[in-house]
């Protein structure tokens, strides 16, 4: 069996936008992307992907789900093996559980990404009792209105603050989790102390984890982040970026600085598309995220040696996920200043004044790689080429690495076409490969796939799934009746439980799960399987009844709602407002 826990961080790893631009071509609308549906023919894209909800939709044919239920669908994979397709794709090595019937299931720690939102509204609620703490935001020119938008609180300075927030302050979710830490000699206490502490958050709005700010300057780390979780991963994650969505689509660019002061103090001076990479260089992961918000990227430094380095590894990261559309540039402030200390001393319109004028990413490559070099000598030349070199081989998008070249070749003082002959660089005239084309919907939906492992073992129904398996489309009514037959004949074989359903589902339906239940591979994990489709199944569903429910709240005049309907309302309202943002 694969781990429920290392479904969902795979999941938190892969981004559902990218698995579906590998086989459909994505074009951004708003705050989705769109496409013409691989599933069925049609001339009008009616098939949509939400960054943030981290599902696609298709309007035409119903196909709906998470990015294993599009592998599954549009590759006709089964679970297992969509899963080891996603992980290979995020570099992760599936493990395994021996699955044993007569054993309990096995253990599954649940409960991290709740552990994480309690913890944040406990820090939120301490900033408020902390006057040493308001002070220190204050003195850094935060407003109460900044810092209640990043949710920003206080780890008070005792070891086990965390105690009277969790019951079970021995939970393994807690360690997990990365907000408590337990020594060589068992002891436990809280990992953040004394610090201001900032929510990290997920695409989808989600607390996955925290970084904390001394308030003494005297202590060390001056920064200290939650370490790596299955909810997060340091360099697939920027701060700020969930709350800058909007910002950067309105502004037309992202604006990446160092830290977590910076993110916040350009929010108060109105400059709101800021985001921060949290503790490690700007990584391909980070640069591809960004892209499907903007086609313009600034990264900002300071001046020093060290804001030099640091963008200099920024821009080599970024080189893989370069492509012709996007523009990247680099800003360097004075030595004496960082983007909090530079918009606080000359306002907003001059700090934009300078993000414009920022160096783009060519111009900094060459000025970096001539910096110390005098290219007077052949030998200058010939080391000036052999340091290029792997810089352009990294370069795959054709116009961008065209230019480059013929820039290098007539520094290095060679023809193009000499330049070439002299370097192993990839071919850019090369055929770009075509997408593959719509496909008529023959795969097996997620659905008929859940039916068709209930037929080969009926006694792995249950009857909460009852609970979700409602609507009146040919596929809900499948999934119900199915379930329910097999609760009734839970040791019969498949072709008793055809037979019960006819009559029950449209014969067409009925005949395309026959056909399926004749070629099924017979290796498959029948178990595993089913409990794949089963949680797909369920946050297909969950999605829909949320929608369901909004809308139907929302019919009602206001005043004739109760006061759990007004909760709700606020609660789903949110959700959305949070997903368009």
């Amino acid at each position: 069996m694969i781990p429920e826990s290392f479904i969902q961080e795979l999941l938190n790893r892969v981004d559902v936008v990218d698995v579906i631009d590998k086989s459909v071509p994505l074009k951004k609308a708003g705050a989705n992307y769109s496409a013409c549906c691989p599933f069925h023919n049609e001339k009008s894209p009616s098939f949509t992907v939400s960054p943030t909800k981290q599902f696609y939709h298709c309007f035409g044919c119903g196909a709906h789900g998470t990015a294993i239920g599009f592998v599954m669908e549009y590759q006709g994979l089964s679970f297992v093996e969509a899963i080891q397709d996603l992980a290979k794709m995020a570099g992760l090595t599936v493990p395994q559980e021996t699955y044993d019937p007569a054993k309990p299931a096995p253990k599954v720690v649940v409960g991290l990404q709740e552990s994480l939102q309690q913890a944040a509204n406990y820090y939120k609620a301490e900033l408020k009792k902390s006057p040493r703490a308001i002070d220190y935001l204050k003195a850094r020119g935060l407003s109460g209105q900044v810092a209640a938008k990043f949710q920003i609180g206080y780890a008070p300075a005792a070891w086990q603050n965390l105690q009277s927030v969790f019951p079970h302050y021995e939970s393994e979710a807690l360690t997990i989790a990365g907000l408590v830490v337990e020594n060589d000699q068992g002891r436990r206490y809280d990992r953040f102390r004394d610090r201001i502490m900032f929510p990290i958050h997920d695409q989808k709005g989600q607390v996955i984890g925290f970084g904390g700010r001394v308030i003494n300057p005297e202590d060390t780390p001056k920064y200290y982040n939650s370490p790596e979780t299955p909810l997060f991963q340091k360099g697939h994650e920027l701060y700020g970026l969930f709350l800058a969505r909007r910002a950067i689509r309105d502004a037309g660019r992202a604006l990446v600085v160092e830290g977590y002061m910076d993110v916040v103090a350009l929010a108060q001076f109105g400059i709101e598309y800021a985001v921060a990479a949290l503790g490690t260089a700007t990584t391909p992961f980070h640069i591809t995220k960004l892209m499907r918000q903007t086609d313009e990227v600034v990264f900002c430094f300071d001046g020093d040696n060290a804001g030099l380095t640091a963008a200099w590894r920024a821009a080599m990261n970024a080189l893989p996920a370069l492509t012709d559309g996007l523009k990247l540039s680099f800003l360097f402030l004075p030595k004496e200043h960082d983007p909090d200390s530079y918009v606080r001393e000359f306002g907003k319109e001059k700090f934009e004044l300078e993000i414009k004028a920022a160096m783009p990413l060519s111009q900094f490559i060459l000025k970096h790689l001539s910096e110390n070099n005098s290219l007077q000598s052949q030998e200058d030349r010939v080391r000036f080429l052999n340091e290029a070199e792997p810089i352009m081989q990294q370069i795959t998008a054709p116009r961008s690495a065209m230019f480059l070249r013929k820039k290098v070749a007539e520094l290095a003082q060679l023809s193009p076409e000499e330049m070439q002959s002299l370097l192993k660089l990839p071919n850019l005239n090369k055929t770009p490969v075509n997408a593959r084309p719509k496909l008529t919907r023959t795969t097996l939906s997620m659905h008929k796939r859940y039916c068709l492992m209930l037929l080969m073992q009926p006694a792995l129904a249950l009857r909460e799934d009852l609970v979700w398996a409602e609507g009146r489309a040919d596929e809900d009514v499948l999934l119900q009746q199915t379930i329910e037959i097999c609760l009734i004949h839970p040791h019969s074989k498949p072709v008793v439980i055809m037979r019960e359903l006819e009559g029950r589902v449209e014969a067409k339906v009925l005949a395309e799960l026959e056909r399926e239940l004749n070629i099924l591979d017979e290796t498959l994990d029948l178990v595993q399987e089913l409990e794949g489709a089963r949680r797909q199944l369920y946050d297909v569903y969950t999605q829909r009844k949320e929608d369901l429910l909004l809308a139907q709240i929302s019919e009602k005049p206001l005043s004739t709602l109760t006061e759990n309907e007004r909760t709700l309302l606020k609660s789903l309202g949110n959700k959305r407002s949070q997903n368009r943002a």
